[in-house]
């Protein structure tokens, strides 16, 4: 039976470190950190998500700037918005909460967050710091799944990493940081062939594809650290939902040596890393 990788837990001591950074700093500096986040229309999963983080930047004591528009706002009055925040010194990190309404370019209106405020790290120079191995904001669920490993010990060097999925968000920077980290790194996706063959080399396997419990025990070597980055809802016939991950969780865990459970794995990892990167600009900015 795998060991239980507890993000919750996890992300609950980095609040507490980051509360205690700021209760410091805040008295020096003249003011909290900031963070903005701006959500467009209506969608319930955002608003939830958008919930959580602005409850979690109140436990840290990070103040928030959010804006909540209309579904109708256009590309150029986000885009002044964004300007806005650039320039407002209470702000240190912006984030545009996905998924966008339809008509509008998300990358576009991400490439106009200034980097230094960029607290999903996908600006540009920011995925480019992270390539030349440089000191910057970086993505935050693959930096939660780093820090993870690290909390648990679990040597990242000389191994053979499998990272399903290719994503801007996930797939790809995480490789990077694998690979920084001297793993041999493998990415695979929807066109890999025989799927199963090359997941079953992973000594430490990432699941990020957003297919629900698409990895199957016959895929995972035994004694895999196995992350599950995948959250996805699923009814019943009765119509209840509930939350599964990518990775097929009750039959994996008695293959893996270790495994994230879904809920509370990756997710709160990732609200973790959003606040740290808040933090983190606030500090480079003061200090």
């Amino acid at each position: 039976m795998a060991g239980l990788l507890d993000g919750k837990a996890l992300a609950q001591s980095i609040q507490q470190e980051l509360k205690d950074t700021v209760a410091t700093l805040a008295p020096v500096v003249g003011r909290s950190p900031g963070l903005a986040v701006l959500m467009v229309g209506d969608n319930p999963a955002s608003a939830a998500y958008v919930r959580g983080k602005e409850r979690a930047c109140d436990r840290v004591g990070i103040a928030s700037f959010g804006q909540h528009v209309p579904k109708s706002t256009t590309q150029a009055e986000l885009t002044q918005m964004i300007h806005a925040l650039n320039a407002d010194d209470r702000v240190d990190g912006i984030l545009v909460q996905l998924p966008l309404p339809d008509h509008l370019d998300s990358v576009a209106l991400l490439n106009e967050i200034h980097p230094d405020k960029d607290a999903d790290g996908l600006h540009p120079v920011n995925m480019g710091r992270l390539l030349r191995g440089e000191p910057g904001l970086q993505s935050c669920t693959p930096a939660g799944v780093m820090r993870l490993l690290h909390h648990y010990q679990l040597p990242v060097a000389g191994k053979q990493a499998v990272v399903l999925g290719r994503s801007i968000l996930v797939g790809k920077p995480l490789a990077l940081m694998l690979l920084a980290e001297h793993s041999t790194v493998t990415i695979a996706h929807s066109r890999t062939p025989d799927l199963g063959a090359i997941a079953r080399q992973a000594d430490i396997l990432v699941a990020a594809v957003g297919r629900p419990e698409l990895v199957t025990p016959d895929m995972v070597k035994p004694g895999a650290v196995v992350i599950d980055v995948g959250i996805n809802r699923l009814e019943d016939t009765q119509g209840k939902s509930r939350l599964v991950g990518d990775v097929q969780f009750d039959a994996v865990q008695d293959i893996a040596s270790w495994i994230t459970p879904v809920p509370g794995g990756i997710g709160p990892m990732t609200v973790a890393m959003l606040l740290q990167n808040t933090v983190w600009s606030y500090q480079q900015r003061f200090q």
